[in-house]
């Protein structure tokens, strides 16, 4: 056992040198800042900063975008608890006990339990990371094209089940998704697909411009519908220190809400947000009264807060053994790790093993940094959140025309982000969650890539994807969830999912 942990003390090695010591405490203010700005989220941030990795390192690139990742989880409790406004959608149900605790006078030990549950879920997931990670990874060389293929697929279906809003809708934006990935340079006969004569177009859509213009131009366009309304508690923040009933309550809460992030975090289309209200129901079910839910319920922010956390870190375990990105951050990820040579999957460990033990590690560093960053600054965040949205969106806009301008010096790639933007909006405004689009135009070249050799393999046999066990399991586990789907039950329970608000 202490073996499988033996290559994180090398990690530590990689995470403690200063240049990565410092982008992890950038990555981790930024995390936090965005968390507690409502508005600004993490994928729109990542997106942002993707021209930013250029200039670094491929590990300080990737531990600063997943502090910024892990860091909203704890920043969002911030305004969930003092303000009732979820800075991160992860954070929607610590808002229903958080906020009524301060009500109460005890907004410290709630701001408290949230930041050492978060810790302590951040330990553990890296721990299950460090454990599991390895022999997924060495399964996964098992892996032939036809396996790959049946795995993404695989993949997108679980996407869709675990997508927000209509099935129908996280479908076509799969579709849509495999379209766009589809556009340019046929790269085995050189054809060019669906570039409409535009030359710009001939090496494909820019993954950055869409990205940025799905999610932080089409989120700045919608939040700038709704009239700001924070109320801001100026009163002092008491004493921190949670009671001794107070932990008796929240140590059963984290490591229920601990276990239940790890496991979800894993799924395609789950991550921080599906943990923290899985924990929440799941706290409110099996308590002896329910009733003191959504009344200042310690437990309450206890379980969301550790399974967000646990959830947001566990996900990269899918993109680092197999490659396959788990929600719309990690796509993001996977998309800087493309855009300096590193395909994930199985041989980020045996091709970059600094690479993928460093970003382990630095994640054992990032979130004790988290905890001084939030507890000693809750007065410096609580000033920020004065600070009217209208000031800020300015700046993001330009931050993002630069940055796309910058990546290859092309007008047309600024007007594709504006038109993405757009129909980002339009997406939402429509209820349709862009998320799994982008999954699938990440996933849409590896999975041609395999079925193509998958058929060239098996001389044009299509019967390879169900003769060969591993994909055949796949593609059967694929089936299950789509009948799934159908069943009264599952619906049911699929709308109720997301149902508590605050």
């Amino acid at each position: 056992m202490l073996d499988a942990f033996a290559p994180i003390f090398g990690g530590l090695s990689v995470a403690l040198e200063p240049a990565n010591l410092l982008y992890c405490f950038i990555g981790a203010m930024i995390g936090t800042l965005i968390g507690v700005l409502p508005g600004i989220g993490p994928i729109a941030t990542v997106a942002m900063l993707l021209p930013v990795t250029f200039y670094l390192s491929p590990v300080s690139a990737l531990i600063m975008l997943a502090g910024i990742y892990y860091g909203a989880q704890y920043g969002g409790s911030t305004t969930a608890i003092l303000v009732n406004l979820p800075g991160e959608n992860s954070s929607v149900v610590t808002c229903l006990d958080g906020y009524q605790l301060a009500r109460q006078g005890r907004a410290g030990p709630a701001l408290a339990v949230a930041a050492l549950a978060s810790l302590f879920a951040g330990v553990c997931a890296t721990l299950v990371i460090a454990l599991f990670a390895p022999p997924l990874a060495e399964m996964a060389l098992l892996f032939g094209p036809a396996e790959y293929f049946s795995l993404m697929v695989l993949g997108l279906v679980a996407a869709i089940v675990l997508a927000q809003g209509s099935l129908v809708s996280a479908l076509g934006m799969i579709v849509l998704g495999l379209i766009l990935s589809m556009v340019g340079t046929d790269v085995n006969t050189g054809a060019l697909r669906m570039t409409l004569g535009i030359p710009e177009l001939n090496d494909g859509i820019g993954f950055v411009p869409l990205a940025m213009g799905l999610f932080a131009i089409g989120d700045i366009i919608r939040n700038l519908e709704n009239p700001e309304a924070r109320s801001v508690m100026t009163g002092k923040i008491g004493q921190l220190w949670p009671t001794r009933d107070d932990f008796k309550r929240c140590i059963p809460a984290v490591m229920r809400g601990t276990s239940l992030g790890s496991i979800l975090g894993l799924l395609p289309g789950g991550g921080a947000m599906l943990s923290s209200f899985a924990a929440y129901t799941l706290e409110k079910r099996i308590s002896d009264d329910p009733s003191r839910f959504g009344r200042g319920a310690i437990e309450g922010v206890a379980a969301p807060e550790s399974a967000n956390n646990a959830g947001a870190q566990t996900s990269f375990i899918p993109l680092l053994t197999l490659g396959i990105p788990a929600n719309p951050v990690i796509a993001l990820m996977a998309g800087a790790m493309m855009i300096h040579g590193i395909q994930p999957g199985p041989q980020v460990m045996t091709n970059n093993p600094d690479l993928f033990w460093g970003l382990i590690a630095s994640m054992l560093v990032g979130n004790a940094m988290l905890v001084v960053i939030n507890l000693p600054l809750i007065g410096l965040w609580v000033s920020l959140l004065k600070v009217p949205y209208r000031l800020f969106y300015p700046a993001i806009l330009v931050f993002c025309c630069i940055g796309v301008y910058t990546l290859n010096n092309s007008i047309f790639e600024v007007g594709l982000l504006i038109l993405f933007g757009v129909v980002g909006y339009a997406f939402l405004k429509w209820g349709c969650e862009p998320a799994p689009l982008l999954l699938a135009f990440v996933l849409g070249p590896l999975m041609e890539e395999n079925l193509r050799r998958a058929m060239l393999l098996s001389r044009g046999d299509p019967s390879t994807f169900i003769t060969r066990p591993i994909s055949l399991g796949l593609l059967l586990a694929a089936f299950g969830l789509l009948l799934l789907i159908v069943l009264p039950a599952f619906k049911r329970t699929r709308a109720q999912a997301f149902q508590e608000q605050p």
